[in-house]
């Protein structure tokens, strides 16, 4: 599966936007992927994540072990379900408590191994909570699985990383942000 193959998934379902929008990073963006609607597709959300797994198992080769996948709630959930299910192992999510992930409904074993798995990452910050979580818990990060890296490969992190789509659009800091100027209705549309 190729580039503007990935592109046209999103873009048939409606999960590529434009306008107006404040990321959860805090910049504005006038591009926007809404993972959750693609990701509402069982069949996409099986074929995108599948082919995720593919690159994963492709490069990482046969001695790639992983026991489960862990992702941050909410819009890695639909992505680390996919995933796990491609590789055969459980998934689990880590969860907002006083706006920080927390793991409080499963456990992560002294020794197990673990990919953690997201939609979209722009700095990078969710995961690197859940990885602060699986090294905290004794776990090992197998690797990290992304849908859409729209940080252009600057966020970046110690273990290895797969992008179905890395991306660089256009981002401002919300100060000066031309979009502001012009007056375009800012949205905030999660993730």
């Amino acid at each position: 599966m190729d580039r503007e193959e990935v592109l046209d998934i999103f873009r048939g379902t409606g999960a590529l936007l434009e306008g107006h929008f404040e990321l959860r990073s805090g910049l504005h963006s006038p591009a926007f992927f809404q993972c959750a609607k693609v990701l509402c597709y069982p069949r996409h959300a099986s074929t995108l994540c599948g082919e995720l797994v593919s690159r994963m198992r492709a490069e990482l080769g046969a001695d790639f072990e992983v026991d489960t996948v862990i992702a941050p709630a909410m819009g890695g959930i639909a992505v680390g379900h996919e995933v796990a299910k491609a590789l055969d192992v459980r998934s689990i999510f880590a969860e907002k408590e006083d706006d920080k992930l927390v793991l409080r409904r499963f456990d992560i074993k002294e020794g197990e191994r673990l990919v953690i798995a997201e939609d979209v990452v722009t700095r990078g910050g969710r995961v690197q909570e859940v990885i602060d979580i699986v090294e905290s818990r004794g776990g090992i990060v197998a690797a990290i699985a992304l849908l859409v890296d729209r940080s252009g490969g600057k966020a970046s992190f110690d273990y290895n990383q797969f992008n179905l789509l890395e991306i660089e659009p256009v981002t401002y800091e919300a100060v000066g942000c031309p979009l502001c100027k012009k007056g375009l209705e800012l949205v905030h549309p999660g993730s």
